[in-house]
């Protein structure tokens, strides 16, 4: 069974780690227990979405940036999950809905790559 809490808090704990940040300067800063922080990124408690304002306003993360992170975790895991369960079918690909046109201003012309869990993105600057 794939638990969204589980999800959720490995993200948490990466966005925590990637920024070189302890779990209590983190919960210090949310104004959440150490002790509570420490359970949602192990996955053991739900967090509201008041809490996941606050974790996501400490770590400077907007909550649509955790919540793709998520849901790009969880489309994987329920790939994984539906070929354990039927090996012999072939496991379907992802399709992602295409942003559309995104205008970046500010940005050297030169070529970028956004890596994601499941693929690499060029982008090339205009």
């Amino acid at each position: 069974m794939i638990l969204l809490r589980r999800l959720l808090g490995d993200v948490l704990r990466r966005q925590r780690q990637r920024q070189g940040r302890t779990l209590r300067e983190v919960s210090s800063s949310a104004r959440v227990s150490l002790g509570y922080l420490s359970e949602v990124e192990r996955g053991q408690k739900e967090a509201s979405s008041e809490l996941l304002s606050a974790i996501c306003d400490a770590l400077d993360v907007r909550m649509s940036e955790l919540m793709r992170e998520v849901s790009d975790e969880l489309a994987l895991a329920e790939l994984a999950h539906s070929a354990a369960a039927t090996p012999s079918e072939p496991v379907p690909t992802p399709v992602r809905p295409m942003l559309g046109s995104v205008s970046v201003t500010g940005v050297p012309p030169e070529r970028v790559t956004i890596k994601a869990p499941a693929e690499a993105v060029d982008v090339v600057a205009a």
